[in-house]
């Protein structure tokens, strides 16, 4: 058992998003991703099977997802996906999100 702490990464960069790996195991893998006011984390899909789930720890935003859709983000807010259905996430804010997948690639 281990106890993370996100405060410990609560971090920003002006040029890019931040990344942190929380967690990696055979079962699952845990990121958290920090991104500034108006930065992107673009839309993407993996060639895997299994899901991800992207929640919103802090700030407001976007959930991207194919042919530009997009669905309204805001803290405790979670989006659950195919890992190989394309996603993304705007942050409108200062965002951080927890991204899970499962199983890790």
């Amino acid at each position: 058992m281990k106890q993370l702490h996100l405060g410990d990464t609560r971090e920003f960069d002006l040029k890019k998003f931040k990344r942190f790996l929380l967690h990696d195991s055979p079962y699952f893998r845990i990121l958290n991703f920090n991104l500034q006011a108006g930065q992107i984390f673009p839309v993407h899909s993996h060639p895997a099977d299994g899901q991800l789930s992207i929640q919103v720890i802090e700030g407001k935003g976007v959930f991207l997802a194919e042919n530009n859709a997009e669905l309204p983000a805001e803290t405790g807010d979670i989006l659950v996906s195919d890992i190989n259905e394309p996603h993304g996430v705007k942050a409108e804010t200062d965002m951080r999100i927890l991204v899970t997948i499962a199983p890790p690639f």
